[in-house]
């Protein structure tokens, strides 16, 4: 296995993806993080770490050119084989390097796809895909044909911002422009979108020579949306096996994958079920694993490990070896979780077998289940976001988007 050793520099601006670095080191690999220095104290899993990396700042503080001369610097005693960007807000980052030392994986312009809402858009709109009416914010004329033909409520959304983090609802054309002009300048990295009302799902997944190895399907029961926007207790719970909506959401997946040019990877992708006309739009994609505790209710549910699994697929990339998806189980999982007003919440009252996981996470109160019965899983979601309500939690107001990707 020694010789086949390869070198992975992973980055990441959040604490998170530990399981994928135990799972790349496991392999036999030589493993590199380069992640803020705000996060020097965090529990990163070091004994999967070979060596440590910090930039100054967060994020979009980060300086591109000296992030590059110190991996070209690394890269003078060390072969680099793979980059991988752990979060969304890494994937510039990982295809700007990628680009500028000629190593091999996802470029630039199909990043574009997986981070800028705008580009994802068009896209899908060309590959012919439905996605909700929507506009750039370049021209006046074209925000005016918009507002004047397309029925509010509309949504002003940030092109590179992850989630919710930014979005603001409309109601008017006066009030569309009010916002645009506070915008000023910054108005170029917005888009206008028609908000439509339905049921939102999530489709996690993994890739590899561009076909989904596996796909699992979730229903937001709460949506990043509605919490943003007035906080509340998030909740989201796997959907009926072989139901016509999984059938659905699993066809319009694999075409925007196809459309996209994802060729392999973890994948975490949005769309809305219209109640107006019961037909299945393209929301958003990125490519890496969801957010907010997601791959743990799908592993709750498949007992399949996003991140671990995601890390031996680059492994196998990058030896040129077969990789075969574990099969999957037929569990379902769900998820509730909250902003709490107590740093370290007794969840000690909540002892339901069907309970996998808790998350351990300060200021949050959070719990994952289990179940072979979908509505014993709702259930259990129900009862415990109304104890949530009671017991925790506490919302605080998002922080305004200053800075643009």
């Amino acid at each position: 296995m020694e010789a086949q050793s390869k070198t992975f520099l992973c980055i990441s601006n959040y604490f998170k993806g530990n399981a994928f670095l135990t799972a790349l080191k496991k392999q036999g690999n030589r493993v590199f993080l380069i992640t803020t220095e705000n996060l020097k104290e965090s529990p990163w899993a070091f004994e999967s770490i070979d060596e440590l990396f910090f930039m100054p700042g967060q994020d979009l503080d980060w300086d591109l050119n000296l992030l590059l001369q110190g991996v070209g610097g690394l890269m003078k005693e060390h072969k680099i084989d793979a980059i991988i960007a752990l979060d969304d807000y890494d994937v510039e980052k990982a295809t700007f390097l990628r680009e500028n030392l000629r190593i091999a994986g996802m470029g630039q312009s199909t990043g574009r796809y997986f981070r800028d809402k705008l580009a994802m858009r068009i896209k899908a709109q060309d590959a012919g895909l439905k996605v909700p009416a929507f506009s750039p914010l370049f021209n006046d004329e074209d925000i005016n044909q918009f507002a004047d033909h397309i029925p509010a409520p509309w949504v002003l959304k940030p092109r590179s911002e992850a989630s919710a983090h930014g979005i603001i609802k409309v109601y008017n054309k006066e009030e569309l422009w009010k916002h645009i002009h506070d915008l000023g300048d910054n108005r170029l990295y917005y888009l206008v979108e028609q908000f439509k009302p339905g049921d939102v799902f999530h489709a996690d997944g993994l890739i590899l020579e561009g076909k989904n190895l596996f796909l699992s399907v979730s229903q937001y029961l709460t949506t990043p949306m509605e919490i943003s926007q007035g906080g509340g207790i998030f909740r989201s719970a796997t959907i009926e096996y072989g139901s016509k909506d999984e059938k659905a959401i699993k066809k319009v997946n694999n075409d925007i994958m196809k459309a996209f040019g994802m060729r392999y990877g973890a994948t975490h992708t949005e769309f809305i079920k219209c109640h107006e006309d019961g037909e299945i739009y393209f929301l958003e994609t990125s490519s890496r694993v969801g957010g907010a505790h997601l791959a743990e209710m799908v592993e709750a549910a498949t007992g399949i490990n996003l991140w671990a699994e995601w890390a031996k697929i680059e492994d196998a990339i990058a030896k040129d070896q077969p990789y075969k998806a574990p099969k999957p189980l037929k569990n379902y999982g769900g998820i509730v979780l909250t902003l709490s007003h107590a740093q370290n919440p007794d969840l000690s009252s909540f002892d339901d077998p069907e309970i996998f996981y808790r998350v351990m996470l300060e200021y949050h109160a959070g719990l994952i289940v289990r179940s072979k019965d979908q509505k014993r899983t709702r259930l259990l979601l129900d009862d415990y976001a109304e104890r949530f309500a009671r017991e925790f939690s506490t919302s605080a107001a998002a922080p305004d988007v200053k800075k643009f990707h």
